[in-house]
């Protein structure tokens, strides 16, 4: 074989064949004789190597260097997935078969300088079989053209599978590629002077962190689908980047800062959807004090992605009330006695609310806004709202002042509620760190203003013509006060109310008090 190579002008004859097992004398010498006919040209690949690059191939180096042939390793670089992608310098001081080769084809020694790690990146020409080949019997009976290895390097091996000296590459796919063209492809990286380089390990870290915090940290103020969105766009942009440098010889670690940012990304998903899912309980917690429960659900479907409600146009029933005379009881009660009659009070009143249908918007004081029709819309707005007034101003009251008897203050409060309907804007009003659901416009001063005015009446409920007019029950129930003036508006206002059972009403359609009962 290796006679034939010669004579064939071929530039560089490499065995990749292990020369461990014992011959003949006979053999031995044809060998050794071919071997020198063919000096200066010959690799021939060890299997065992001692320390200090030792071999038993022909007997040792001394007849080897004698011959113009060296021995070189053999053994393959396996990645931690199986798969070869690089070739070392040497082992045990013993020069690699590729480096071998290299070395034997140019007549120059490659240092070990270039091998940046202790190794370097196969530059695959192809997949398997991209490296023409010949039958071993072709070349041994000289039915090959001498012109297809004139000059250039022969690598003699193994390629049936049989033989096992066939591995997974990083071009084979699902195939492999036999070892003597792993080995070829290596000579050649040296050859065409290693086209391929590694970036520095700092860089590799480097992005091994920024694709591992980079969602994490642009996603701390967005929501799950925008953080996959970031997240598969950065894969894309890191995929062609990495493509775009490997075309131009830079080798950038592809898997590990990949799997960072995947890392990264569902930790983000968690940690958003935890967050979210404690906000929006949160929320939940929130809006279940200040609508009914049953349709806290309904309320949430309605906020945006910040669980906020945003401003809309509506068609409302706003009521205001207050409780009469309660600052002059504050003055002369202890604190603790004051905040216990106020949340008794309080409670009263926002369970009417809510039972009706009610959004409570705020407390103010002893005071109480809310609004019907809002977030949710209500066609009966003005029904729920008359319900809830007719409600605390009637039993809620009622049970207020009798526990006020019960726990010994020897004092009875009465109040005022205005009800008035129309257009307002609601939504969420305030900072970053604090917001409130509020209704605002002439609507819900009209209401406000009603409620101070019934402080100079005998009635407790002022109800303005607006709602009058969108009531579909309970209409025959209602008495005219009269037109008021209304601060803020030009013109006058018709006012209704409800007189509490036990009332009579006269002709001029103002109370007429029972004996023995103070007029309310």
């Amino acid at each position: 074989m290796i006679d034939r190579l010669r004579i064939a002008g071929a530039k560089t004859i490499a065995m990749d064949l292990e020369f461990t097992h014992e011959t003949n004398v006979t053999d031995d010498n044809a060998l050794i004789e071919a071997v020198g006919r063919a000096r200066g040209k010959t690799v021939l690949a060890a299997t065992e190597v001692e320390k200090g690059g030792r071999t038993d191939v022909l007997g040792g180096g001394k007849l080897l260097q004698e011959l113009g042939s060296r021995a070189a390793e053999v053994r393959l670089t396996v990645d931690s997935d199986g798969s070869i992608r690089r070739f070392a310098y040497s082992y045990n001081e013993l020069r690699n078969f590729a480096v071998a080769i290299a070395e034997t084809a140019t007549g120059h020694v490659i240092p070990a300088s270039r091998f940046e790690g202790g190794t370097l990146p196969i530059d695959f020409a192809g997949p398997p079989e991209t490296v023409k080949a010949i039958p071993y019997s072709d070349v041994l009976l000289g039915h090959f053209p001498p012109d297809f290895v004139r000059g250039k390097i022969v690598i003699v091996g193994a390629s049936a599978p049989i033989l096992q000296d066939s591995h997974v590459t990083a071009t084979s796919g699902s195939g492999q590629m036999p070892g003597p063209e792993i080995m070829a492809n290596a000579a050649n990286t040296l050859l065409r002077g290693v086209p391929l380089r590694d970036v520095p390990g700092a860089v590799n870290v480097g992005l091994i962190v920024l694709l591992g915090f980079a969602v994490p940290l642009g996603s701390t103020r967005l929501r799950r689908r925008r953080s996959l969105l970031d997240a598969l766009a950065l894969a894309v942009v890191f995929a062609v980047a990495t493509q775009v440098e490997f075309n131009s010889g830079v080798i950038i670690a592809f898997v590990y800062p990949l799997f960072a940012l995947v890392v990264g990304v569902l930790g983000t998903l968690i940690v958003l959807y935890v967050g979210e899912a404690i906000v929006r309980e949160r929320v939940r917690l929130m809006f279940s004090r200040f609508v009914p429960a049953g349709v806290v659900d309904d309320v949430l479907a309605c906020a945006d992605e910040n669980l906020r409600l945003g401003a809309v146009e509506r068609d409302c029933t706003v009521l205001f009330s207050d409780l009469r005379g309660f600052t002059s009881f504050s003055e002369s009660q202890p604190a603790a006695r004051v905040i216990e009659v106020v949340n008794y009070y309080l409670n009263e009143m926002t369970e009417a609310i809510l039972d009706a249908g009610g959004t409570l918007i705020s407390y103010m004081g002893d005071g109480i806004m809310a609004v019907f029709g809002a977030p949710l819309e209500q066609d009966d707005h003005a029904d729920r709202a008359l319900v809830a007034a007719r409600e605390m101003i009637g039993p809620r009251l009622d049970s207020f002042n009798a526990w006020l008897a019960e726990e010994g203050f020897g004092h009875s409060f009465e109040m005022g509620v205005g009800l008035n309907s129309g257009v307002v804007m609601a939504g969420n009003v305030g900072s970053t760190q604090r917001v409130e659901y509020t209704a605002i416009g002439d609507t819900t001063n009209t209401a406000s203003r009603l409620e101070g005015m019934t402080k100079d009446s005998e009635a407790m409920l002022f109800i303005s013509a607006t709602t009058r007019e969108r009531l579909s029950t309970s209409l025959e129930e209602l008495s005219l006060v009269g037109e008021v003036d209304i601060r803020g508006r030009t013109g006058r206002l018709s006012v209704w109310t409800i007189w509490p059972e036990g009332v009579g009403v006269g002709t001029n359609g103002q109370p007429e008090r029972p004996v023995g009962r103070s007029a309310v």
